[in-house]
């Protein structure tokens, strides 16, 4: 290990990696900028207090719940932006300066009619044109009133737009690794179960929505999306991944769906299917040949080509772990374990790994030319690939 750094509380979020510092965020609501070679603290912003997770009906996130979503940084105004759930039982978006780790603005983005104490912003923040993006799914439990949400915030400043699931209830867009963003702009999101078992509500589906988010471009969902409702049984378990003119969406049941780009193709429109694996959660990694799921029992690297989906290896070790690609290697923490592996690209073998001393779940590295950054409970590591 080149060096650990503590923090004041668990770290859920991903660490970014932005001129030469490693900007973490905490349940506590602190934001740190630590160097990126010795994690000394360059700067800390603590944004108000948490909130009390036994003030919520239900939930996995304890004894406090602050930041939960990994934030986003937009170089082009050196701005980091940040989402902390409030005592008050609000959300709200930060604006710090990467420099200082000075507030620059901060703003209320819970939707008008939404009830925030039963909404969690677990998911990872977006930047696109002009916009932040933030999402919003329900608490661990599935209690009150929830729904799915994108809220869109313009960056230089104004009134947030919004997209939320046409479900009565739930159909909440809450996989860790966020919306995703086309060359064009769109987003593509993936919502969880809803209240329907007759109706086509939109739940347990593929969003793509236009930048502005007032517009559905297209959709798709399985077949048999009221059954993965019943079951709760979510599609939204793992962020979408845009491939080549594809979408790649696996959900609990571990079924693998190919969608065409910017025509998904409604209920049961799929290119192809296949079983994959037990289950999937988080978010993908993909190289120039393959695409990395996180499932739990393992992780599978996928290939596309023109015979369908093709598994092209498969390790048991490390399981529901978000993975990337970073020094010719497959990098990915597996929570249960608080253990980093790092896995070859072709075959899927351990090429390393090291215990971490704890993880929370979906924990995510992040890497740089030199370094792999990973966030283990209440502290972050750094691994050194150098040599």
């Amino acid at each position: 290990m080149a060096w650990r750094a503590d923090v004041d509380g668990d770290v859920y979020a991903s660490p970014l990696i932005a001129n030469g510092h490693v900007i973490v965020a905490t349940e506590n609501n602190t934001v740190y900028s630590l160097d990126l070679f010795t994690g000394d603290v360059v700067w800390q912003k603590h944004l108000g207090d948490p909130v009390d997770a036994s003030s919520l009906p239900c939930g996995d996130i304890g004894p406090i719940t602050g930041i939960t979503g990994t934030p986003a940084v937009d170089e082009a105004t050196g701005r980091l932006y940040v989402v902390a759930f409030l005592r008050s039982h609000h959300h709200m978006l930060f604006a710090l300066s990467l420099v200082n780790g000075s507030v620059v603005t901060q703003q209320d983005i819970d939707p008008v009619g939404s009830t925030p104490s039963v909404q969690q912003e677990r998911g990872a923040l977006a930047i696109g044109s002009g916009f932040v993006y933030v999402p919003m799914g329900g608490l661990y439990g599935d209690c009150g009133p929830y729904h799915g949400y994108v809220i869109a915030v313009p960056l230089a400043g104004g009134q947030p737009l919004d997209y939320r699931v046409p479900s009565a209830r739930g159909a909440g867009i809450w996989t860790a690794a966020g919306p995703a963003i086309d060359a064009s702009g769109n987003l593509y999101v993936v919502t969880g179960n809803g209240a329907s078992r007759s109706s086509f509500d939109y739940s347990n589906a593929v969003i793509e929505l236009s930048p502005d988010l007032q517009t559905v471009k297209s959709y798709f969902a399985p077949s048999n999306w009221a059954e993965l409702n019943a079951g709760d049984t979510d599609l939204g378990a793992l962020g979408p991944a845009l491939l080549s003119g594809a979408v790649l969406a696996v959900g609990k049941d571990g079924v693998a769906y190919l969608l065409r780009a910017n025509q998904l193709g409604g209920v049961g429109g799929q290119i192809s299917s296949r079983a994959l694996c037990a289950g999937a959660f988080g978010g993908t990694a993909t190289d120039r040949t393959s695409v990395f799921i996180p499932c739990t029992d393992g992780l599978y690297a996928l290939s596309i080509g023109p015979n369908g989906m093709t598994v092209g290896w498969h390790d048991a070790h490390p399981a529901v772990a978000s993975p990337i690609v970073s020094a010719g290697a497959v990098w990915a923490i597996e929570p249960g374990a608080g253990t980093l592996y790092a896995l070859s690209e072709q075959t899927g073998g351990v090429l390393y790994s090291v215990s971490l001393g704890g993880a929370m779940h979906f924990s995510t590295p992040a890497a740089t030319d030199g370094f792999v950054v990973a966030p283990a409970g209440r502290r972050v590591v750094a691994i050194s690939v150098v040599g």
